[in-house]
Order: C-alpha cells, then structure tokens, then sequence
C-alpha cells in the first residue's frame, strides 16, 4: 500500500472516528463511515496538492461523507421514533453511546443531548472546536468558510446549546420524580 496513505490512516484513524461517532450518533455506522472516508481519501490522494494540513483535508472528507450520510436518513423525527421502544419507555440501543465513555459530568451529557438540537453546520462547529480542539483556523478550511463565519457560527451554537440546556433543565425540574432511561436489556 501506500506509504503516506498508511500514514495518515494510523495518524488521524481515531480522530476521525470518533468526529464522525458525534456526527451521526451510532458507533458501527460511524465504522462504515470511515471505510467511506479512507476509500475516497484513497482515490484522491494523488490530487491533494498539500495547500492545508492533511488532517483538515481528511476532515473535511470525513464532514462531507457525515453530511451525506444524513442526507439520506430518514427525518430526524423519524429517527428518533425508532430509536425509542415506546412499549417500556426504554431506549432500543444496545451499543455503548459516546456520552456514556467519556461524560463524567451531568451538565457535560446534557450538552451532548442537547448537540442534536443544532443545526448540521453548528455541530460540526462545535465537535472541530471544543472535541477535536482544532483552532478557528482549521475549522474554517475543513469547512470552508471565511473565519467570520467560523465565529459566527460557533457564537450561535453555543448560544442555542445554552438555551436548550435551560428549557432541558427546567422541564426536568418541573417533574416530581426524576426521568430514568435504562439500557433496554435482553
């Protein structure tokens, strides 16, 4: 194989992975999803004319395969629909979700619900910038946007991940017992 494709793939392998599990929300289609990632980054290299750094070239290719990704997804409605078994009011998913690997805090996981209330430009801001720790710089040539915009946008995703975190916290305060979501066991 390709020395500098083997390269980047044993550099940046997990960031990208784990980019794209805060993406769409599921550990195996975020496997499947970096399969997509390494074989289009494979078929493009020799056209990477090195004007970024080749981790915000990989990201970039690693945001375009999530969006298309959700592109083809059913409603967000939907999904979420049949995420839940609505006959215990237990959630259906089996597999380990991020939150639970690396939330050490209450306040930290609510953030993380609450990520799915923003908009796909407004994550993927958030994820480059605060879980990837990538500088306004890098952000915006993954995306490609001005830094403004990068600034903009990011100013607006927190200040929607704040407000949901309030109405998210008030309506938990409003009930009288707290909610409790168990794994749904077998």
């Amino acid at each position: 194989m390709n020395p500098a494709f083997d390269h980047l793939y044993e550099e940046y392998h997990q960031d990208v992975f784990q980019f794209l599990v805060y993406m769409v929300r599921d550990r195996s289609q975020a496997e499947d999803l970096v399969q997509e990632v390494y074989i289009r980054v494979f078929k493009s290299y020799d056209r990477f004319e090195g004007k970024s750094h080749e981790k915000t070239w990989l990201f970039s290719i690693a945001r375009n395969v999530a969006i298309d990704f959700l592109r083809k997804q059913t409603s967000w409605k939907k999904r979420v629909m049949n995420m839940f078994d609505w006959t215990s009011n237990q959630l259906a998913d089996y597999k380990p979700l991020p939150e639970e690997i690396a939330i050490q805090s209450e306040q930290v996981a609510m953030m993380y619900q609450c990520l799915d209330t923003c908009t796909v430009d407004q994550r993927s801001v958030i994820i480059l910038r605060y879980i990837q720790s990538l500088s306004i710089h890098e952000t915006a040539t993954i995306l490609g946007w001005t830094e403004s915009k990068v600034k903009t946008t990011q100013h607006r995703a927190i200040h929607a991940l704040r407000k949901e975190m309030e109405n998210l916290s008030k309506k938990e305060g409003d009930n009288n017992e707290p909610r409790k979501m168990e794994r749904k066991t077998n």
